[in-house]
Formats: C-alpha cells, structure tokens, sequence
C-alpha cells in the first residue's frame, strides 16, 4: 500500500482539511498496477450495492499554508513504474486507451513549451552571460531555459528518454563535481511525494556550485489554486487525482523554499497560450 501523508508536505501542519477521491485509472494501473472493477450482484456482496470500483484516495487541504494535495505519497519504486519513458509510446498507448484522445495531446507536449523564451528574460539579470546549467527532471532536455546560451547543460531525470544532441545526462552522484549558475526545476514538484527532501538535495548541490548559484523553480497555477484566491472552499472540489499529486499557492511554494533555506528574489506569473498558468521563482541559497 502507498504511504499515506499525515502532515503537509510544504510546511508540515497537521491542520488538515479531509475529502474523498479517486485516483485515475491510469496513475493506479501504471503505479500500483490496480484497475478499476464493476461489483456486480452476482459477487454477493451483501452490503456493497453494484456499480464501478476505483481507487479510492483522499484530496487534503492545508489550512495553515493553502497547499491541496493527495493523500497517497508514492514510493521510489512506484514512482518509477510511473514516469519510465515518461510521455513515450508505452507510456502514450496506456493513457490513450484509458483517456481517450490523449495521444493527440501529447504530441503537442512534446513539441516543447512555448513560454521558455519569457522565462529566459526573467532570467537574466541574474545569471552570468554563459551559464553551467544543470536541469533537474529536465527530460530530454529540449524545455531547459537558457539552453542556446549555456556553457553547460546537463539533466538529471529518471525517465530514460535520449537527450538532445549537446546535452549531458549526469547521476546525482556525478554532481559535486561541477560547479552550476543555474539549477532547473520545471514542472517536477508537483509530482514528487516528498518536495521538501528533494529540495534539501538541491539545496546541496547548491552549496558545493557557483556563490552566485540560483535555482529557478516554476510550476503550475492550477485552475482550482486560482479559484482559491477568492474562494477559500474552493479545494473541496477536487475529486479526482492525476500525476500531479500536489496542487500549490504562492504562499504553500513559499513555505517549502524556505524550510529548506531557499529564498525566492523574485516571482513571476505566466499565462500560456492554451490558457493554464504558470507560477515561477528565481531562489538563492542562505
């Protein structure tokens, strides 16, 4: 069974708000291997009536810092079945057949981000004009900020996928060995079970890099996080759960950083063109 989170995982309160939810199908067949079920009557069930069973989870909101999150924290091993080839033909075959037309999105996915060119003018003015720059989750590669300009580009991911033509792929191991302007971490703590030892070890990395070492963090503004700037009910809508297990306002992203001794410098906001949001920070190690 998934280990199940007891406190917040930004800021660690207990002071937690509870709500049923399902865990989609193709997170619980390709993590856990479950599949969903129909209980018919002739299972003689006396007191469950016939219908479809789904994984059930649970959606918890914090009180004290914002943070929406799933209950399941999934181990390293379970993570692993889930992200292999990460967006690959496998991948891409198992969730087209359980989220019909996905495929399609996927390619766009694929395609690369749009933004990154917004990003990079955020950026800048903290960097020097080449920076060693090391991706964290970073894929292929293909969505690094300041890619073109890097005197160094390296990721670190667990999917497997082939990098493109230029870019290293490096074990956390290898990482004391260099020395990074800057840390990427794009799109990854909104799928981790723990975001704060994640940080810790980026924090690390951090502290054996340039002095002037910056992380750049970004991730989504999710719909329902938005909702809540208005709506403090808001959370309670959120019934089903999908690869992101952790929804984030800018005050849960805060907590996080600085528990771990990362401080943001600046925030940006970003609207993408397919209409979602994405929240960003530029961070410093104290």
């Amino acid at each position: 069974m998934p280990r199940l989170a007891l406190s917040c995982v930004c800021c660690d309160s207990g002071d937690l708000d509870r709500q049923s939810a399902i865990l989609m199908p193709f997170v619980a067949q390709r993590a856990l291997n479950w599949t969903p079920c129909e209980v018919t009557a002739d299972w003689g069930l006396r007191d469950i009536p016939p219908g479809h069973a789904l994984a059930l989870c649970s959606t918890l909101h914090c009180r004290e810092c914002g943070l929406v999150f799933l209950d399941m924290r999934f181990d390293e091993q379970e993570m692993a079945r889930l992200y292999a080839d990460y967006r690959g033909a496998e991948y891409e075959a198992l969730r087209d057949a359980l989220e019909p037309g996905y495929a399609q999105r996927n390619r766009r996915l694929v395609a690369g981000d749009g933004h990154i060119a917004e990003v990079e003018a955020f950026l800048r003015p903290w960097l020097p004009e080449r920076p060693a720059v090391l991706d964290w989750g970073g894929d292929t590669g293909q969505n690094t900020p300041m890619r073109l300009q890097a005197s160094l580009h390296h990721v670190l991911d667990i999917s497997g996928r082939p990098t493109l033509d230029g870019v290293q792929t490096v074990q956390e191991a290898d990482l004391p060995r260099f020395r990074y302007d800057l840390l990427v971490l794009g799109h990854v703590l909104e799928h981790v079970p723990e975001p704060g030892q994640l940080l810790a070890r980026i924090a690390s990395v951090m502290a054996t890099s340039s002095p002037n070492a910056r992380l750049y963090i970004e991730v989504p503004f999710e719909a329902l996080m938005r909702s809540a700037e208005s709506d403090p009910g808001a959370w309670s809508r959120k019934r089903h759960w999908h690869e992101h297990i952790n929804f984030f306002s800018r005050d849960s992203l805060e907590s996080l950083l600085g528990r771990h001794g990362l401080r943001p410098l600046a925030w940006t906001r970003i609207d993408l063109a397919d209409g979602a949001v994405v929240l960003g920070a530029v961070c410093r190690r104290d």
